[in-house]
């Protein structure tokens, strides 16, 4: 078993923007292909913390004649409450198991893994729905991690981006992710906007990253034909879903666990508004042909497997580099080695 901590995880991730968004990519078009295996995910909730919960999202993700397949779990806690302690929302561990015999063989500090993850899925479905188009500035509304994480990727990934605008229900929150923001984009003009819709209105592409429980925004004050990166699911109404071009990474994962879509599906009793797989759109399976100014709404659930084959990435390289705890005994000896000690 080799054990690899958060330092280790993300000096192995670092400036590797471009790549993630690649094997993120290449993770979908497997999953699209019917290269994987994808339970659904398991909400752990709590009866006296509605707020909180913990998810398990098992996966497998295989290849051609087996090249580069893995398999494992991520188990995944978010507590909301935490950040007014001063300690990270989410935090998250990720086993991997050998294919050959089933054994855990590597556990792995998950919360920057997913985080990347979650950027890396965002930036492709931003270049995806964009189209021919290049935005030249992008609003986030959410000031956490994950925004942040966003952002470095669209940076990344579009060297044209000049203007951020952030939005947060607490403006001191704001303000300093707007500090952070320019450290991460330093070529970027950041503000931050005084109200939902200014922010919304003041680009093409909108990332939305927060922790709604329930719809609490529609998408009226949005550019014609703007690009929203809805992260977090469960921000938009009903209404702003079906006036949108919905694309998913899974359709049977997206729309389930009362997101806005499987509210969507509730009140129209069909999933007809669903336009497109990101695998699918990879593939060229499908088109996207959007209508003149209606806006196209990206609404990932996050599949396991993009955990699994950045995951597969560390570990590799881990190895590679002899970092990481090997630990000898974590598992029974094999049981000729028993029978040899008796």
């Amino acid at each position: 078993m080799r054990i690899i901590g958060h330092d280790t995880v993300r000096d192995l991730l670092a400036g590797r923007e471009r790549e993630l968004i690649e094997l993120v990519a290449d993770a979908y078009r497997r999953h699209d292909e019917g290269l994987s295996a994808l339970p659904h995910s398991v909400f752990l909730r709590f009866p006296e913390q509605p707020r909180d919960r913990i998810i398990g999202l098992p996966g497998f993700l295989g290849g051609e004649g087996g090249h580069d397949a893995v398999a494992g779990i991520k188990w995944i806690a978010s507590f909301p409450g935490n950040i007014d302690h001063g300690i990270a929302r989410a935090s998250a561990s990720i086993i991997l198991n050998s294919l050959a015999d089933g054994r855990p063989e590597a556990f792995l500090e998950g919360s920057l893994i997913s985080a990347k993850r979650t950027a890396a899925s965002a930036a492709l479905g931003a270049r995806l729905l964009a189209g021919d188009r290049t935005p030249t500035g992008v609003t986030l509304i959410g000031c956490g991690v994950i925004n942040a994480e966003i952002l470095r990727f669209l940076a990344a990934d579009n060297p044209k981006l000049a203007s951020v605008t952030v939005f947060d229900t607490d403006p001191r929150r704001a303000e300093a992710f707007a500090a952070g923001c320019a450290e991460i984009a330093p070529d970027a003009a950041v503000t931050a906007a005084a109200g939902l819709a200014e922010a919304v209105g003041a680009h093409d592409l909108v990332s939305i990253a927060t922790t709604a429980a329930t719809p609490h925004m529609d998408l009226a004050a949005t550019r014609p034909g703007a690009v929203v990166l809805h992260i977090s699911l469960r921000d938009l109404t009903v209404p702003a879903i079906l006036a949108s071009h919905n694309v998913v990474d899974d359709v049977d994962h997206a729309l389930r666990e009362r997101t806005s879509l499987h509210l969507a599906e509730q009140e129209t009793g069909h999933r007809d508004f669903v336009d497109a797989s990101v695998g699918a759109l990879l593939r060229g399976t499908a088109t996207l042909r959007p209508e003149p100014g209606r806006p196209l709404v990206y609404s990932p659930f996050g599949l396991g497997v993009l955990d699994l084959a950045l995951a597969r990435y560390v570990r590799d390289e881990a190895a590679r580099r002899g970092l990481g705890t090997a630990v000898d005994d974590f598992l029974p000896a094999p049981a000729h080695h028993v029978e040899e000690q008796r």
